[in-house]
């Protein structure tokens, strides 16, 4: 018969293991942008409720959606160097508490999209939930080197998700920080994975670095980097009745931009130096965006 676990003298808490099963500093930035989007959805502030346990609901799904990737990835978790200290290789959780645990806040996210937003933000929040724990993890990730491309949409899903939790539909707006969100995701993980290559090689995960090489995906680095800085100049162009997007954002991502184009030039020219400042600076980047979209924002209504 199967003992129960126990963590020994001097481990980490309990609850520790579980808070690291959910991703936290990645659930972070999903948040913010979320955050983001309920707060450009309208002219007014959102009510409270809707703000603050909709951004909850949202970041529990999230949660749970890094959780079952846990236990997806656990085999190659355990191999490379990266991830080999998580919960699961480690022996820290199993199996059954992870997957527990996983469904426990997934359904209590749910709830509270439901109770306090709408049904269309629960049912676009548990799809990307699927889309990132089932298609992504279970099928894309082991199948295709272009796998961050395609399951990069249910990461790009936050902000669309606050907008539609605050209005109660897809309206241009949202769809367009998703954009900005989805071309900005395969650079962003693509810096990481050339420098983790060989990591990946050894857990037989076909990153695009590990099959095409990576000159060719230094040079898909940059293809996107040009390409993100482009779509985020969209905003001031379209003019989106939203009020998102003016002077003081636009001049603020084309400097921003402007810079991830540099790290990725210089990721081109020396892959082993550059791809950890890349994929450093690329989080950097979406931070700044979305913050120059808020406080856009907020200041064409002090303007108006």
């Amino acid at each position: 018969m199967a003992t129960p676990l126990t963590l020994p003298a001097g481990r980490r808490a309990a609850w520790r293991e579980y808070f690291e099963l959910t991703k936290p500093r990645v659930v972070a930035l999903m948040l913010f942008t979320a955050v983001v989007g309920m707060l450009l959805a309208s002219p007014a502030a959102p009510p409270w409720p809707v703000l603050a346990f909709g951004s909850l609901g949202i970041a529990l799904v999230a949660g749970s959606a890094a959780a079952i990737n846990h236990l997806v990835d656990q085999r190659i978790d355990a191999v490379m160097a990266r991830t080999r200290g998580r919960p699961l290789p480690r022996g820290a959780l199993g199996t059954p508490q992870v997957a527990l645990f996983a469904g426990v806040i997934g359904l209590a996210g749910t709830a509270l999209l439901l109770a306090f937003t709408n049904v269309l933000c629960a049912v676009l929040t548990v799809g990307s939930l699927i889309g990132y724990a089932g298609i992504y993890s279970l099928f894309l990730k082991h199948r295709t080197p272009q796998n961050i491309v395609i399951g990069g949409a249910a990461g790009a899903a936050p902000p669309l998700l606050g907008w539609v939790a605050v209005s109660g539909q897809v309206e241009p707006g949202a769809l367009l920080l998703f954009l900005i969100i989805f071309v900005w995701t395969p650079p962003h993980f693509w810096a990481l994975a050339i420098h983790r290559r060989d990591d990946y090689a050894r857990a037989g995960v076909p990153m695009l670095p590990v099959i095409h090489g990576v000159p060719f995906t230094t040079l898909r680095v940059l293809q996107y980097a040009i390409v993100l800085w482009a779509i985020t100049l969209v905003p001031q162009a379209i003019g989106l009745v939203s009020g998102v997007g003016g002077w003081l954002y636009t001049l603020g991502a084309a400097g921003f931009g402007a810079r991830f184009v540099w790290f990725a030039r210089r990721l081109r020219q020396d892959p082993a130096r550059w791809a950890m400042p890349t994929f450093r600076y690329s989080i950097v980047d979406l931070f700044a965006l979305f913050a120059l979209l808020l406080g856009e924002h907020y200041l064409s209504m002090a303007l108006a």
